[in-house]
Parts: structure tokens; C-alpha cells; sequence
């Protein structure tokens, strides 16, 4: 005879313990029949309530209602430049160790970054994954990896009546910006790039306001330009109506986007702006000045219309600092970045209208680890950001400054290194012999010298790097909305309805397509005959491309 309690059913049934009289098998099915549909009726009855109670009323979503989209990059950030940024400012500001970065607090997820020619990305296919929503070749510009034109999201928004701007700290016809507002076989297409940003294609002007540098492709090089040909865009911009700026003078004159009359050409550099470590503000404006501007000038121009604007902007020179291997100009990028996405979160916590904001890379550069071995002995777990501390500018900016002395010094250049560069520029005071004379020996090579450099630095910091090119490295996803209904689809775990987890890069054009209710397919019909071909060399291939062109760019 069976123990007491071995044959105690788990769903329904007899619930006391065995009796030895047995019960019919009618009965028993029946009894477990009604206890199944007993326990299914209360399970659906508290699931109804604890939806009721625990999901608030999220309002129905309109994709066409008027709302902001701000797209924010930063070029070549990874997970890495984050945590030694977030390291170097406690370090500075004297902060405690729970302390984090505005960015910090919108963590949403990950993207993954591969392109359709390799699984590492370059600016361009990675730039043209956000704006087209779909995969392309290393070095294409808002064309599919067949070289089609393909319709970005800043046109079809444009096209809904959004105004739409660019604010970037390196060249407007870089990678980024070209991306979203441009159509060309290969980013080094600059020349076309500028005049495609000025309404120069079938599209027309799709862009209402531009910050950044790179006025060098808008003009000649008889007007200290770079163009090609004898044209000056910016002459011809004006008589078609643009304002423009061209100095921190005249950005000043802007009055932090109350004085602004669209469209705006802001051209604020001949080529990059530099590094927020060595940018002298009186000369050049921060990323996060930039950004008030474009905000305020923009809201201003939308606030009686039925829709609002799209904004991209990119920390443009994490990347360079990524590609230098230099870590003291990139923590510092990656705070001047952080101060204009707190210029975003401010705006988008004041506004009314329906605004969010995405940020995230294209790709990670360097490989950076905030570690590095610098020694066969098993290492120390530590690193020093006190060395970034003491290195007061770029080796960019370093190695030109050697060589300008260079001319000049005669005899007395190695101890104007000793004293004024490693001394006073690098606050390193235990260099040695060998480091000069490599210096001294290096000045006049500006690419080996910076590298060099920067080596001084990132070794002392222990600091580690595995190239000067990019990485695969899946990258961050920040956001933010002042809209429930946003908020709700942000949070969504699915591919193309939100952002929460790891999505491939496409999906985050896509999330922005979907959104604003856009068609990047009607775009692209009415783009398909933009001239987008290298001049003289519409049948270059992919592969040449890599051969031939990538190693000068």
C-alpha cells in the first residue's frame, strides 16, 4: 500500500491524502476539469488586473504629429572612452566615485556595427545605416552598397515640412553629415558633397541650417580653400538666399539662436574645428554653443508650424583622438560632447512639443582599454588619469608646434622640447634622453611624431591601444523623450519598434522612419538621378577604392 501523501495529484483531483478507497475515473476527470478551468479563469482574472494597475494609459501615438528628432553621433566612442572620460573628470572635478556622466543616465541599449562590406565599419556606411536604414559599402555616402542613391531620413522629413539642420566639429562634408544630406560613390567626394548640401541634386535644398567646419570644400583654392574647380559656394550660396557665419565673431552675432535667419551656412574653420583641448574659445565656439544655437534657432522657426525639426549632431573628433591614439584629447571630446548632450536633455525637459533624442556611435577607434601592461612582470590593476591631467594639449596640436619651432631653433631645439613641450605642454618630467633625440629625429614627419607622442602619454597612463583604425566593438545606445507614448516605443524589445537591448545600426534609421510615419522609399525615387559618381571615375570598384584612395584620406 502507498505512503500517505505519495499519490497527491498536482493540478486538481483528489487533494486529500490516499484513501484507500478508490474513486471512479469519471469523477476524477471530472474534478480536474473544473479545478483546470478554476485556476485558468483567476489567472486571466489577475493578469487583467495587474495590467490595469501595473501599465499606465500610455496615449495613442501619432507618427505624424508634430515632433523634434535629434539624432546625436559620437564618432569612434566606445564603452572604453566612456569609462576613462568618466574616470578623468572625477579625477579633475575632485568628484566622488558614484559620480557619472550626464550621458550616463539614458543607457537604453547596444548596436551592433558592422557594414556590408566588412565587419568593421567605417564613418561613412556607418552614418549612411542611421540615415538610409539599411547596410553599405566602407565609404559610402547615402548610396546603397549597388551605389544607388538611397532617401535619407533628414530628406524625408524635410519633405513633411520639418526643418532640418547639421552641427558637427569636424568638416560638414565628413562622413557623418555627408551621409544625411549628400548622395556619392565615396566620402572623398567633398567637393560634391558641399554642393549636394546646398540644394545642388534633383531633391533641392533639404537642409535649413549648417554648423561646423570645412569651408575649405565651399570655396577655391585661389580663396584659401580646397575645391577642385574655381567655384565659391559661398558666394553662391548668399545670392541664393543663405546666411552666412564664418568666425566666432559672427557666430556671436547669432545671439545663442535668437538671431538667426534660415537658411544658415556656418563655416567655422577651413577644415576641422579643433580639439576641445586646445580650442581657444575666443577664437572657435564649443559643440555644446553650437548646439544651443541650432536648438533655439530652430524652435524659433517651428513654433507656429505643423510639424518641428531634425537635428543631427556629432561629436565629430572622438574619432580623430581614437585614430591619434591620443587619450588626452579624447576624454576631453568626450566631456565637451557630454556638456552638448545636456543642452539636448535641458531642451527636450522645457519644450512642448513631442521631442526625442538618440545618441550613438558609428563605430568604436582605437581599441582603447584603460589598461595596459607595460612591463613583463604580472601588472598592477590600475591606470593613471592623472597623466591626461598634466598633458595640456593634442599631440596633433604638439607635433605641429615642434615642427614650426623646428625652423627656427637651431642648436637650441632639443632643449626647447625638454623644457617646453615635455616639461610644460605634456607635464612629464621623467622622460628620458632617448625621447628627445626620437623627437628631435621625428619633426619632421608629423604623423610618426604625433603618434610618438601620444605613446608618451598613453604609456604613462597606462593607457592601452590596438590600432589606429577602428573595431567591431558593439557600442552604446542613449535616449530620451518627453513624450509617454515615445517613451513606450522606445522600450520596446522588438528589432524595429524600439531601442531597449542590442539591435544591428540599420534598426536605429529605422526606429526613426517608423516614428515620424517618413517614406525613405519615396526619397529615393526622386533622388535616383543625383550625380553621384567620382568625376572621370564612375567605374571604380570597391576594392580599388581601399587600394588606392583610403590610404591618402
Amino acid at each position: 500500500m502507498p505512503k500517505r501523501g505519495e499519490n497527491l495529484p498536482l493540478l486538481g483531483g483528489d487533494t486529500s491524502v490516499f484513501n484507500s478507497k478508490p474513486k471512479s475515473n469519471t469523477k476524477r476527470n471530472i474534478s480536474y476539469i473544473l479545478n483546470v478551468v478554476a485556476i485558468v479563469t483567476i489567472a486571466i482574472l489577475l493578469f487583467h488586473n495587474s495590467s490595469k494597475s501595473d501599465t499606465p494609459n500610455v496615449p495613442a501615438f501619432d507618427p505624424h504629429g508634430k515632433k523634434n528628432i535629434i539624432m546625436m553621433v559620437t564618432d569612434g566612442m566606445g564603452p572604453a572612452s566612456l569609462s576613462a572620460a568618466r574616470s578623468f573628470r572625477q579625477l579633475k572635478d575632485n568628484l566622488p566615485i558614484d559620480d557619472v556622466l550626464i550621458i550616463d543616465k539614458y543607457l537604453i541599449g547596444s548596436s551592433r556595427t558592422r557594414s556590408s562590406s566588412s565587419l568593421i565599419t567605417d564613418s561613412a556606411a556607418g552614418a549612411t545605416a542611421f540615415s538610409c536604414g539599411l547596410k553599405s559599402y566602407n565609404g559610402a555616402i547615402g548610396v546603397d552598397s549597388d551605389k544607388t542613391p538611397c532617401g535619407t531620413i533628414l530628406e524625408a522629413l524635410k519633405l513633411q515640412g520639418y526643418l532640418t539642420g547639421l552641427v558637427v566639429t569636424t568638416r560638414i562634408t565628413d562622413a557623418t553629415p555627408a551621409a544625411f544630406s549628400s548622395h556619392v560613390d565615396y566620402r572623398f567626394q567633398e567637393d560634391l558633397i558641399a554642393q549636394h548640401q546646398l540644394g545642388e541634386y534633383p531633391f533641392g535644398r533639404a537642409v535649413d541650417l549648417i554648423l561646423g567646419g570645412g569651408r575649405c570644400h565651399f570655396v577655391p583654392i585661389a580663396n584659401g580653400g580646397c575645391r577642385a574647380d574655381d567655384r565659391n559656394l559661398v558666394k553662391e550660396a548668399a545670392k541664393k538666399g543663405w546666411s552666412y557665419v564664418g568666425d566666432r565673431k559672427q557666430f556671436d552675432q547669432l545671439d545663442g539662436g535668437k538671431n538667426v535667419s534660415l537658411p544658415l551656412l556656418g563655416l567655422l574653420a577651413n577644415h576641422d574645428i579643433p580639439y576641445d583641448i586646445d580650442r581657444e574659445s575666443k577664437q572657435y565656439p564649443s559643440l555644446a554653443e553650437q548646439v544651443k544655437v541650432a536648438l533655439t534657432a530652430l524652435q524659433e522657426a517651428t513654433k507656429d508650424s505643423d510639424q518641428g525639426f531634425f537635428l543631427l549632431i556629432e561629436g565629430s573628433r572622438i574619432d580623430h583622438a581614437g585614430h591619434h591614439n591620443d587619450p588626452a584629447a579624447q576624454v576631453r571630446e568626450v566631456l565637451a560632447y557630454d556638456k552638448a548632450f545636456k543642452e539636448v536633455i535641458d531642451f527636450i525637459d522645457s519644450t512642448d512639443v513631442e521631442t526625442v533624442a538618440i545618441s550613438t556611435s558609428d563605430h568604436e577607434t582605437g581599441g582603447l582599454v584603460t589598461a595596459r601592461q607595460v612591463t613583463e612582470s604580472y601588472p598592477d590593476y590600475l591606470w593613471y588619469p592623472q597623466i591626461l591631467l598634466n598633458s595640456t594639449h593634442s599631440g596633433e596640436y604638439l607635433a605641429r608646434k615642434i615642427y614650426s619651432q623646428k625652423v627656427k631653433s637651431g642648436t637650441k631645439f632639443t632643449e626647447y622640447i625638454r623644457q617646453e613641450i615635455l616639461e610644460n605642454d605634456m607635464g612629464i618630467s621623467d622622460y628620458t634622453e632617448d625621447e628627445v633625440r626620437q623627437i628631435a629625429s621625428k619633426s619632421s614627419q608629423p604623423d610618426a611624431l604625433l603618434y610618438f607622442l601620444n605613446n608618451m602619454i598613453s604609456f604613462r597612463a597606462q593607457i592601452g591601444w590596438t590600432t589606429h583604425g577602428h573595431s567591431a566593438v558593439d557600442v552604446n545606445i542613449y535616449a530620451h523623450t518627453n513624450s509617454p507614448s515615445l517613451l513606450h516605443k522606445l522600450k520596446s524589445r522588438n528589432a524595429y519598434d524600439g531601442l531597449t537591448g542590442n539591435h544591428e545600426n540599420i534598426e536605429i534609421g529605422a526606429f526613426m522612419e517608423t516614428i515620424t510615419g517618413s517614406d525613405l522609399n519615396q526619397i529615393t525615387e526622386m533622388i535616383k538621378k543625383t550625380v553621384h559618381s567620382p568625376h572621370g571615375k564612375s567605374d571604380l570598384s570597391v576594392d580599388e577604392f581601399h587600394a588606392n584612395v583610403v590610404p591618402s584620406l
